[in-house]
């Protein structure tokens, strides 16, 4: 599997799980969303690609990431797609399928709920694709099986992003679920705690977004 880290324009964030995030795996690509090349550039990394309208670079940053062996991807401010978006596409694209997306999260809500809807997109479905920030991950869950880790004392939520999401089973968890709905609205499947490892959650129909946060929230 081709590995990438992709940085977007919003806060650094750093924290155990990014630090273990940058750890994870030998030589991955560094792609950053138009301003988050300075967030990579925080983590000391070496930035391959640039890809944005380049709203939020200026010229002489630019200049330098180019004269440093970056690859900038221009495209026009009128379009319809952000900046983030532009960069997992250019990856899937190019085989990239194990993403890992740090400056997701800022003060711009707007753009922090757009970033975790991304990871809907269809072109990732078959990609393992996370939101990391601090002490916190995110991921898309598909109908199907899942084995997920973590640590005893961990904070999960289960929250559902397309409607209700159905027949959920989870196994190693504080409170857990048996054949049980979640509906689209109420917060029931928020701040749930790991009590064993590794956590086992199954369901049928929909789509849930499986937040882990390292300790207790």
């Amino acid at each position: 599997m081709t590995h990438a880290l992709v940085f977007a324009n919003g806060d650094v964030l750093d924290g155990p799980i990014v630090q273990h995030t940058l750890a994870a795996v030998e030589s991955p690509l560094i792609v950053a969303a138009d301003g988050g090349a300075r967030v990579a550039q925080h983590f000391g990394l070496h930035v391959d690609v640039v890809i944005g309208d380049m709203d939020s670079l200026s010229d002489e940053e630019l200049d330098t990431l180019e004269q440093a062996g970056a690859e900038i991807v221009r495209h026009p401010p009128e379009k319809d797609a952000t900046d983030l978006e532009l960069a997992l596409t250019y990856l899937v694209e190019r085989g990239y399928c194990w993403l890992r997306i740090i400056g997701g999260l800022g003060d711009r809500l707007d753009q922090t709920i757009a970033n975790v809807h991304l990871l809907m997109l269809p072109q990732l479905s078959e990609c393992d694709v996370r939101l990391v920030a601090g002490r916190q991950e995110a991921r898309l869950l598909h109908p199907g099986t899942y084995t997920l880790d973590g640590t005893p004392g961990d904070t999960v939520s289960l929250i559902p992003l397309s409607g209700a999401v159905h027949g959920i089973r989870t196994g190693g968890l504080q409170y857990p679920l048996e054949d049980e709905t979640l509906d689209f609205g109420p917060a029931r499947g928020v701040s749930n705690v790991m009590e064993s490892a590794p956590v086992h959650v199954s369901f049928r129909e929909g789509l849930l977004l499986y937040i882990r946060t390292e300790g207790r929230a």
